[in-house]
């Protein structure tokens, strides 16, 4: 448990989430602050402020930690030049002094929701978050059955940054295009965000429970029962969706059930579903396009909820071209992540025919956004 006397982010007015040893970091190498200094402020030994500080400069080999370390220091001089200047022996309570007098950076809902759902996604097997060079945009992908990659998730710089600052994320291959895989340190944040997402929007739940076993972390999702009409929970593997499952299976042929374009568009609805529940009970609106949710009733502009706009507008889009059944069946397996035995269950289709229902939809889907945004879809950003 963190000190509450430590010497913190609020210090030096670095936002919060910004960890105790990279403050260590910048007070020592911008700031000027003496190791012993910062040691009794933070009630340590100094050995340990000094390995905080190596370890960091060790660190700067990894690119986005070297980049928000040069953006936190540029922040603290421009913060610092602009103070009034004060006797040097001085410089401790003169930040501890601005640090009461201005509010820190509040910590947006946004970027914890985007820290979720990215830790989230790499948490799925062969996952990873791709940096290029003087990208604005990280992406996530993963690599599908027949070896090509699918683009999973997308999310800005800021945020893959603050990630690899908190060593939630590593980089495992290094150039001009950095790959980035989750640590054992960012499951454990995952776990603890989604435990706090669910006691803050009780309406809609993403609990994390321990491991089942070593190769797997579960998670659920509250959907609405079809046929009693009231909210259940879905228990979900995070390591792995429905349709990576789906798409390991053989036909008759002996070519994977789920070609790796059809997995695309799935992951493609996914990925607006979970940008467009960043404000608070989005997810209710989905439930009207099941068909036990009063289908129809969702209007386009009823200002329902603040996730981003052009990301609801494009699930709505794709419900409403697949239509009734269709768009049962894709909401709950690459939206909810609900499993096909449940998902048949609960639709009231017979046994073993919702994967080909769902082989239709994802048809269909991907068609709806060949015709909507051509082939391969938009541009990153």
């Amino acid at each position: 448990m963190r000190n509450s006397n430590a010497f913190c982010a609020t210090d030096l007015n670095l936002p919060t989430w910004v960890p105790d040893a990279a403050v260590h970091y910048l007070a020592h190498t911008e700031a000027g602050l003496p190791i012993r200094e910062l040691a009794r402020k933070s009630g340590c030994h100094a050995s340990t402020v000094l390995r905080q500080i190596r370890r960091f400069e060790t660190r700067r080999d990894d690119p986005l930690v070297d980049a928000v370390l040069r953006k936190l220091g540029a922040s603290l001089d421009r913060s610092r030049s602009s103070a009034d200047h004060r006797p040097k022996k001085d410089d401790a309570d003169m930040l501890t002094a601005r640090a009461l007098d201005h509010d820190t950076p509040p910590e947006t809902a946004a970027m914890t929701q985007d820290m979720v759902r990215i830790l989230r996604r790499l948490c799925e097997t062969g996952a990873v978050l791709a940096v290029a060079v003087d990208m604005q945009k990280a992406v996530v992908v993963r690599d599908g059955v027949t070896g090509s990659s699918t683009r999973t998730a997308v999310v800005d710089r800021k945020v893959a940054e603050a990630m690899a600052l908190q060593d939630w994320i590593v980089a495992d291959q290094t150039g001009r295009i950095t790959r980035y895989k989750i640590t054992p340190a960012g499951r454990t944040a995952l776990a603890d965000m989604m435990g706090e997402v669910e006691q803050e929007q009780p309406g809609f739940a993403e609990a994390a429970t321990p491991f089942a076993d070593q190769h797997r972390q579960w998670g659920e999702r509250t959907v609405r029962d079809t046929e009693t009409g009231q909210p259940r929970k879905v228990r979900y593997n995070l390591a792995e969706s429905p349709l990576t499952a789906l798409a390991r299976r053989r036909d008759k042929g002996g070519q994977p059930f789920l070609s790796d374009d059809l997995v695309t568009a799935g992951e493609r609805l996914r990925e607006d579903f979970e940008l467009a529940q960043m404000g608070p009970r989005v997810a209710q609106n989905w439930d009207r396009f099941l068909t036990g949710g009063g289908r129809g009733s969702f209007a386009m502009d009823s200002g329902v909820g603040n996730g981003p706009e052009g990301a609801r507008n494009r699930v709505a889009a794709a419900l409403r071209d697949l239509g009734p059944g269709l768009s049962d069946v894709v909401l709950r397996c690459c939206c909810y992540l609900e499993g096909l035995e449940s998902a048949e269950k609960q639709l009231g289709w017979s046994a073993r025919s919702g994967k080909i229902v769902l082989r239709i939809a994802l048809m269909r889907l991907k068609q709806h956004y060949d015709d909507t945004t051509g082939p391969g879809g938009g541009m990153i950003g």
